[in-house]
């Protein structure tokens, strides 16, 4: 059995932690302060949050399910959710003691700031799959400190100086997260590695078959969802890796097809086009000329 929980604002989350609400729009919470989480007879619990969360970890609650895939954390995590998505708990019967600690606060906070104009920039909060930030000792301290600071600000009288504060240090929190992430695709890097050997063998497997004439032109996030990973986390982990973005790696491969094929039978550019999945031979055509510098035909001719 299946039950949804909507929190529309602050003050409704405060109440299920047993925390006071210090600001309307924000709060830091620490969630051993929780009474016993117990969800009553569902096996699975979908939450929806019209808030920005991020939650530190402390102890594992079930199964977490973020869209079709489960998220790999442990103790210890940083795990981030943006407005709109929800995140599912499976094997939720078990009556547990919350741990750990959340930043939650609301779009309305940053609105008119600095940080509402690069909110969109912070990628992990699409980083729904596989992926959680694995944290450091130091690290975890910072991530205290940054959560301290904050609730200073919460605790205080709002001011006319409050706003900007309160998303002054919520932005610099961020920024670290930043760090970290790019620590931990280099710290774990066999895992990357190997995701990127699952990517070239993805890449040569779809144009040795029927695919491109029946799905069309490779994506980024058809190869993403192959891998079991968010477009976004997948695209940062190939730039990472390879210092390409995942589209143009992904068009170099499909050039390097073409002009296998271009050069090595008689099939006319148009059969080349279908069979790379290009819906009209004229696109092909162009995107051969944009890439390599000739038509696919003039490039026949000098070869």
């Amino acid at each position: 059995m299946e039950q949804t929980y909507r929190f529309d604002n602050i003050n409704e989350y405060n109440a299920l932690n047993n925390h006071p609400t210090l600001h309307p729009l924000a709060s830091v919470i620490d969630f051993s302060k929780a009474k016993p989480r117990n969800w009553g007879e569902a096996s699975t619990v979908k939450i929806n949050y019209d808030f920005y969360c991020i939650f530190l970890k402390d102890v594992k609650c079930g199964d977490l399910k973020y869209g079709r895939n489960y998220y790999d954390y442990q103790e210890g995590t940083l795990v981030f959710i943006a407005p709109g998505q929800s995140v599912g708990i499976e094997n939720a019967q078990v009556t547990y003691q919350p741990k750990g600690y959340g930043l939650v606060f609301h779009p309305d906070l940053i609105r008119g700031t600095a940080l509402a104009k690069s909110i969109h920039e912070y990628r992990f909060f699409s980083y729904y799959t596989n992926e959680a930030l694995h944290l450091s000792e130091r690290e975890r301290q910072l991530v205290l400190d940054c959560f301290s600071k904050i609730e200073f600000e919460l605790q205080q009288a709002i001011d006319k100086h409050s706003k900007k504060l309160i998303a002054s240090n919520i932005e610099l929190f961020l920024n670290y997260c930043e760090r970290f992430y790019d620590r931990q695709f280099i710290t774990r890097d066999d895992v990357h590695k190997g995701i990127l050997a699952k990517f070239e063998e993805l890449l040569n497997s779809y144009f040795l078959s029927d695919k491109p004439e029946t799905m069309g032109l490779l994506s980024v996030a058809y190869c993403a969802d192959q891998l079991h990973l968010s477009a976004n986390y997948f695209g940062d982990l190939i730039k990472k890796e390879t210092g390409q973005a995942a589209k143009e790696y992904i068009q170099d491969k499909i050039i390097d097809v073409a002009k296998n094929k271009v050069l090595g039978n008689d099939k006319t550019i148009s059969e080349i086009a279908y069979e790379l999945g290009f819906k009209y031979p004229q696109h092909f055509s162009r995107f051969f000329k944009e890439q390599v510098g000739y038509t696919p035909n003039e490039y026949r001719s000098m070869n």
